[in-house]
C-alpha cells in the first residue's frame, strides 16, 4: 500500500508540497446517482418542481463547487480550472438521474476531489430542489470514474452492476430542457402523445398531483403514463383532466384526437 502522503512521519497531517513537480495536463470525471420516488421523478420529467429549473441549479452549484474545493477540503491545493463541467443523464428505469462532472486543468497535483465535490453538490442542490415534494431522495455511488495525468498516470473505474445507462438511441442530451431532457426515447404515435401530454402540462403549469384532484381522478395514473408504466390514459381519466384544465382533448396530445 502506498504511504499516505497527506500524514508526515509523525502521523500529523499536512499539506503536499507540490513545488517540485511538472505542471502537465490532468483530467478527472466523478459521478454521483441521484434515486427519487417513481412519482418524483414523473414531476421533473414534466418540468414541474416549485424552485424552478432543478438541473440548471445543479449545474451552475457543481461549478462553483470544483472552483471552491481548496476551501472545502482542509488540505487540498488551490488549482486554476481550465473546465468544469456537469451532465446529466436520466435513468427512468430506476426514477434516477445520473450526475457526471467533469474537470481539467494544467497543475501540478491532479483534480479528482475537485470532480468528486462539483458531483456531490450538484446532487445535494438537486435534493434541496425537490425535498418539498419528496425527502425520501437517496444520493448514492459517488465516485471517481476517471483520471489522467501526473506521475500516477491513468485510472478508470470498474463499470458497478445496476448502474449502466438506460439511455435508448436517440433520447435527448442532457444540455436539452429539463422536462425533455427525462423524456423516453421516442418509439412511434405512443411516445409522441406522451411527449404532447408532458410538453402540455409543463406549458401549462400544471402539477400532477393538483391536476388529479381537480379531475378526480387517480394522481397514479398520470405518474404511471409519464414514466412509461402504462401505455395510455383510461378514456374517462382524459375527458376529466381535458375539463379540468379548460381544454379540448387534442389540445393535450397535441393534436392527436383520442
Amino acid at each position: 500500500m502506498n504511504k499516505l502522503s497527506h500524514l508526515d512521519e509523525t502521523g500529523a497531517a499536512h499539506m503536499v508540497d507540490v513545488s517540485e513537480k511538472a505542471v502537465t495536463a490532468r483530467e478527472a470525471s466523478a459521478e454521483a446517482i441521484i434515486v427519487f420516488a417513481p412519482e418524483t421523478f414523473a414531476e421533473i420529467s414534466a418540468g414541474q418542481m416549485p424552485k424552478g429549473d432543478v438541473f440548471a441549479a445543479a449545474r451552475i452549484a457543481g461549478i462553483m463547487a470544483a472552483k471552491k474545493t481548496s476551501e472545502l477540503i482542509p488540505l487540498c491545493h488551490q488549482i486554476p480550472l481550465a473546465k468544469a463541467g456537469i451532465e446529466f443523464e436520466p435513468l427512468p428505469d430506476r426514477s434516477a438521474v445520473r450526475i457526471t462532472a467533469t474537470v481539467k486543468t494544467a497543475a501540478q497535483t491532479g483534480v479528482e476531489m475537485e470532480a468528486l465535490t462539483a458531483a456531490s453538490i450538484a446532487a445535494l442542490t438537486i435534493y434541496d430542489m425537490v425535498k418539498a415534494i419528496d425527502r425520501g431522495i437517496v444520493i448514492e455511488s459517488l465516485r471517481l470514474l476517471s483520471k489522467s495525468g501526473g506521475k500516477s498516470g491513468k485510472f478508470r473505474a470498474l463499470q458497478q452492476a445496476g448502474t449502466q445507462s438506460r439511455t435508448k438511441p436517440g433520447m435527448p442530451s442532457a444540455t436539452t430542457l429539463m422536462h425533455e431532457a427525462l423524456s423516453p426515447a421516442p418509439r412511434g404515435d405512443i411516445n409522441a402523445e406522451r411527449e404532447a401530454f408532458r410538453s402540455f402540462m409543463a406549458d401549462r403549469r400544471l402539477r400532477a398531483t393538483q391536476w388529479a384532484k381537480q379531475a378526480d381522478v387517480p394522481v397514479a395514473q398520470i405518474y404511471a403514463y409519464l414514466t412509461g408504466r402504462s401505455r395510455a390514459l383510461p378514456r374517462e381519466t382524459i375527458e376529466k383532466l381535458a375539463r379540468a384544465s379548460h381544454a379540448r382533448v387534442e389540445d393535450m396530445f397535441a393534436g392527436k384526437p383520442k
